[in-house]
């Protein structure tokens, strides 16, 4: 059982496996780790887990972003530990910004933030 807490996406000047390639790269490994060819997943700690999707785009790819809520004990508690999660959208979203950039850097390809 998982509960979505936020999302975010963003659009890469590349194909989504250089992107995956630089994203596994980037992204640091502190729990569980699933990879697959388009997507990376790390669960961590008590009741996080963020999964990132890759998918082709007009502009290249398709970078998805989501956090979830996977606690299987104490699952009301998870919004009291992380103060009712104030900022932590924005946070995720700056996070996610500075990501991209850096793999667009990388590539030497532009990248932004996908907008409504």
């Amino acid at each position: 059982m998982r509960k979505l807490i936020t999302e975010v996406a963003g659009v890469i000047g590349a194909p989504p496996e250089k992107v995956m390639r630089e994203l596994r790269a980037t992204i640091p490994a502190h729990g569980t780790v699933e990879v697959g060819d388009r997507s990376l997943s790390i669960q961590g700690g008590w009741w996080y887990r963020g999964e990132w999707h890759a998918s082709p785009h007009p502009e290249g790819t398709l970078l998805v972003h989501r956090v979830y809520n996977v606690a299987q004990w104490m699952r009301w508690g998870v919004p009291l530990a992380n103060k009712f999660f104030i900022g932590f959208r924005e946070t995720t979203r700056d996070g996610f910004a500075q990501g991209i950039a850096e793999i667009g850097r990388r590539l030497g390809v532009p990248a932004r933030l996908k907008t409504g």
